[in-house]
């Protein structure tokens, strides 16, 4: 179950509603992609609100920048969830123009103020809004699993690797057996005739 699904059932949600999802869900794999992902969707539905919103004037340069630190747009969001949107752009400004490694903690934080920006605009355009909160244990115990998987899947490498090792001694000691029976045939077809006639004389 991904935190975004929700924005699934809302039609006019559609333009930032796939890039949500998949910063969700692939959080595990790669934390920075998660995080430009937030900065992507972010921005998606900043831009969905001002097309929608007639209070909303964009400013002269419609970049990310400047639709978020419009006065109108922090008025409209207000300090709270701006602070919050704010991180997130900050953060996917590390990842894609200093080459600044985030990490998992960042990544999630930045999920979580997603979360609250997309609740907040279901909240002002859907009808019948259920408030959602975000469900960190829903990735943690993805985490926790995976971490298992990996753990499962070394196991069952050395033990594969502890299989190959004793077929390998096996196969050893068949060639040893065989070649000492050879080595008991040969001598015994050397040493035979030389019996015969001792026991004839």
């Amino acid at each position: 179950m991904n935190n975004f699904d929700f924005l699934r059932d809302e039609p006019r949600f559609a333009a930032f509603a796939g890039v949500a999802i998949s910063a969700e869900r692939i959080i595990l794999i790669d934390p920075d992609m998660c995080i430009l992902n937030c900065r992507r969707a972010m921005e998606f539905a900043i831009k969905w609100i001002y097309s929608v919103e007639t209070s909303l004037e964009t400013p002269y340069q419609d970049n990310l920048h400047s639709l978020l630190n419009s006065e109108d747009f922090r008025d409209y969001v207000g300090n709270d969830l701006w602070r919050r949107l704010d991180y997130i752009r900050r953060k996917g400004n590390s990842v894609a123009h200093n080459n600044r490694r985030q990490g998992f903690d960042e990544a999630m934080l930045c999920l979580e103020n997603l979360h609250i920006f997309m609740d907040f605009i279901s909240c002002c355009y859907v009808r019948g809004y259920e408030q959602r909160e975000f469900d960190r244990n829903a990735i943690l115990n993805r985490r926790e699993n995976a971490k298992k998987s990996r753990e499962n899947a070394e196991n069952a490498k050395s033990q594969l690797k502890e299989q190959e090792e004793l077929i390998r001694q096996n196969q050893e000691e068949i060639e040893r057996q065989k070649f000492n029976r050879e080595l008991n045939i040969s001598w015994v077809d050397e040493n035979l005739p030389k019996a015969d006639n001792a026991i004839i004389l």
